[in-house]
């Protein structure tokens, strides 16, 4: 929150006594005469210096937190691809595995080893119980 009062602290300082920037062309306040003295021409100077300097800071920094978010979103995008794959993988096991003709064979193998079972405990009952 501190960044963003600075930030508009030193956009105020930096427009400040700018009228008409919008249109074009920048008009001094009427504090200024049209005579100019080499000292105040050279303070005006260093007070368009540090503007400048503060605007290729700030537009270093604009550009380095793009850059940042660029690399974020092509991670993300590279994480997304992944997770895709592994899901399309997923899918098709899923498919694979509640298809019909393999659920119709797994049936078939269930059902005879429950015929299988059936027929042992049968065979087991005759030979421990004989009368039965």
């Amino acid at each position: 929150m501190s960044y963003r009062r600075e930030h508009r602290a030193s956009r105020t300082s930096l427009f400040d006594g700018l009228d008409g920037l919008e249109e074009g062309r920048v008009r001094a306040s009427s504090s200024y005469s049209h005579e100019i003295s080499e000292p105040e021409n050279d303070k005006a100077m260093d007070n368009l210096q540090d503007r400048v300097s503060l605007l290729k800071r700030l537009t270093g920094d604009i550009h380095e937190e793009v850059e940042s978010h660029n690399r974020m979103l092509d991670r993300m995008g590279n994480n997304m691809d992944a997770s895709r794959g592994v899901m399309s993988v997923t899918m098709d096991r899923f498919k694979m595995g509640v298809s019909v003709d393999l659920l119709l064979k797994q049936l078939k193998i269930l059902s005879a080893c429950l015929v299988l079972e059936m027929e042992v405990t049968y065979i087991e009952a005759q030979r421990w119980f004989p009368g039965v």
